[in-house]
């Protein structure tokens, strides 16, 4: 979720109290230790970082979201810029009004994809091979639309795009070609008037379903796949996920969902009753969380500073055994 320059005071408070946390809190300890900032970024440079997906080494790729680049990060937090999508001298985004790198994916082979919102005809997916080099447009989205969280179904050959603007999830071939609308829902949209302009948000693919997040309607949803590819009704997992952006699955296996609240400058471990336990916070070094990875029992966190401005970063913690599985 981007820094909205029009709306970053009253009405992110707003949005704040809006959604304030209803589930139980957990009385257990929280599940995430050893918390240590891996790299600090440069704000001036637009080096927010948006979205991650993380190598088999254990280094990470990242989107830079105002610098529109996606950077490679060793395990030591040697950063260096890989691709950086086209320049959009007209940007329309909607809400943002600027050109924005969003979502990442991995595929096995290291090709890269990422989403890219600029409200005109660039907005869609970007294909980065895995050597680097030029990026390459493989699906056009509507102008406006903002495709932010990114999800790839290797195993369909599909990926799947949470849009913000319109409350929509698209599905898109892997190889590239025409988007179609995936799942289109009230529990989707963003909330007119006193929310941010984000609905749909976060997005990951997992035992067998697309489960989204709504920043607007602080939501975690569950989205079945239907034997023919097809999109089942819309479960709602959780709610009062203040300003709820990405999220990852503590367990490949279980549906223990860490989160990012980035308003809230917390992570917060939701257990599949309903309780949570908030795991990281502004002490640990978080600076409006964005997006989250697991590799092991490694977590790795970006903190954007869209609205703190200070010290955006990339963090690792360390899982405990018992959420990890």
């Amino acid at each position: 979720m981007p820094r909205l320059p029009h709306l970053v005071g009253t009405t992110t408070a707003a949005v704040a109290l809006g959604l304030l946390a209803t589930a139980p809190a957990s009385a257990s300890e929280p599940p995430l230790s050893r918390p240590r900032i891996v790299a600090h970024f440069d704000l001036a440079a637009g080096q927010s970082p948006e979205n991650i997906a993380v190598e088999p080494d254990g280094s990470a790729d990242i989107t830079f979201a105002s610098a529109r680049q996606v950077a490679h990060v060793t395990r030591d937090g040697d950063t260096r810029i890989i691709a950086t999508l086209p320049e959009e001298p007209n940007p329309d985004t909607p809400v943002l009004k600027a050109a924005t790198a969003f979502g990442i994916a991995r595929a096995h082979d290291g090709t890269l994809y990422v989403d890219y919102a600029t409200g005109t005809g660039k907005t869609g997916v970007w294909r980065i091979g895995p050597d680097g080099g030029t990026p390459r447009q493989i699906a056009q989205l509507p102008a406006t639309a903002i495709p932010n969280g990114l999800a790839l179904d290797e195993r369909h050959g599909v990926l799947y795009a949470a849009d913000s603007a319109q409350g929509a999830v698209w599905r898109i071939p892997q190889a590239g070609g025409t988007p179609a609308v995936w799942a289109k829902d009230p529990a989707l949209d963003p909330v007119p008037v006193t929310g941010a302009g984000f609905g749909a948000n976060g997005i990951k693919v997992h035992g067998g379903a697309v489960w989204v997040t709504n920043s607007d309607q602080g939501t975690l949803l569950r989205i079945p796949v239907r034997g023919n590819g097809g999109a089942g009704a819309v479960e709602t997992r959780a709610t009062g996920l203040a300003a709820i952006d990405d999220f990852t699955f503590a367990d490949p296996h279980g549906d223990t969902v860490l989160a990012a609240l980035i308003g809230d400058n917390e992570v917060v471990a939701v257990r599949p009753d309903g309780t949570r336990t908030v795991a990281l916070t502004r002490a640990d070094g978080l600076s409006n969380p964005t997006s989250l990875a697991v590799r092991g029992r490694t977590v790795y966190v970006d903190s954007a500073a869209y609205f703190t401005q200070q010290d955006p970063n990339l963090l690792t913690a360390t899982l405990d055994p018992r959420d990890a599985g």
